[in-house]
């Protein structure tokens, strides 16, 4: 998939953006989940979110190799997007964004400011997805899909930097959206040489990923109705499916109360706003923890971009209900 060389090189330039984000071991969630726990802590990057690595990297790649791309397409439920339009703007490049109706107000509104043209379409992300791709064949756009080489290798640094600074990990659990992450990760701990399990993680109401892995084959549901949306998706990737199926030693599927109070624990421990997605790793920690107790655990804390409405809704001790 790529090489330490390549990976040393990504988060060189990834690092002249911005600095290495933190990775805390914090007390409390310590106590919490009687495991020693390392935070991963991406919802500190410029957008917010893991997925500005990516972008950042696809983008230098697409000005040296392909200068004549005339603008790039996507479909986002939002971090992705935002990655996109934050270092399209960077390269001088123009980007849209296909969001599936009722998505989340405030990422609509982040990248709207990142300088991202919005179209609304469809009634979830695959469906959007789609669209996006018609969109790039009608205008003659790059179409940028949120599991790609460059993308992978882009989010892979978070993962150099957690494993380079805490290489004893016993297992690093990571969400599970279209894959990036996850194959990120797995791809990073093989070329360190680390014996780091790592977990994958899903929700119970969008599990395509742990269906497909449990069968062997990409599996489709007919919904993912989270309000996890990071992990909102009902068609795996057959190629991240392959990297999982080779190098995750499970996924794990949360309910979604249980991703509601890792949020608040979260919160309550760290001060730190989670989204779904970015708490999920905790919910799945919480679920595991006799088999983790007296462990040194990662969690990738992948993005914190939650809208004001739903995180009061859970803060108020309730789970909130998707779009």
């Amino acid at each position: 998939m790529f090489s330490l060389k390549e990976l040393e090189d990504a988060a060189a330039l990834v690092h002249t953006h911005f600095q290495a984000t933190p990775q805390y071991a914090w007390p409390l969630l310590a106590a919490r989940t009687g495991a020693q726990v390392v935070v991963k802590h991406e919802n500190h990057t410029p957008v917010g979110a893991f997925k500005i690595r990516g972008g950042l990297v696809y983008f230098a790649r697409l000005k040296q190799e392909r200068p004549h791309v005339k603008g790039v397409v996507s479909a986002t439920r939002g971090n992705h997007g935002q990655s996109l339009a934050y270092a399209g703007a960077k390269a001088g490049v123009p980007v849209a964004i296909v969001v599936p109706r009722g998505n989340s107000v405030e990422k609509n509104a982040a990248m709207r400011s990142l300088g991202a043209e919005l179209i609304e379409y469809g009634a979830d992300f695959d469906e959007a997805r789609g669209h996006a791709a018609e969109l790039a064949k009608t205008r003659g756009y790059e179409f940028a899909p949120s599991f790609q080489p460059d993308l992978v290798l882009g989010v892979a640094t978070y993962a150099y930097e957690l494993f380079t600074a805490h290489r004893d990990l016993d297992a690093v659990y990571v969400p599970i959206g279209l894959g990036s992450g996850i194959c990120g990760v797995i791809r990073t701990r093989d070329l360190l040489g680390l014996e780091t399990k790592v977990v994958g993680v899903v929700s119970d109401h969008a599990n395509a990923y742990k269906l497909s892995l449990d069968a062997g084959r990409v599996i489709e549901t007919n919904s993912a109705r989270t309000f996890a949306d990071g992990m909102a998706v009902r068609v795996p990737s057959a190629e991240a499916l392959a990297i999982i199926a080779g190098g995750a030693a499970r996924i794990v599927s949360v309910g979604e109360d249980a991703i509601a109070d890792a949020m608040r624990a979260y919160f309550e421990d760290t001060h730190n706003v989670a989204e779904g997605a970015g708490a999920a790793p905790l919910a799945a920690l919480l679920q595991e923890q006799d088999a983790m107790r007296g462990k040194k655990i990662g969690l990738i804390l992948c993005g914190g971009n939650v809208d004001s409405p739903v995180f009061r809704t859970v803060l108020d001790g309730q789970t909130p209900v998707p779009a």
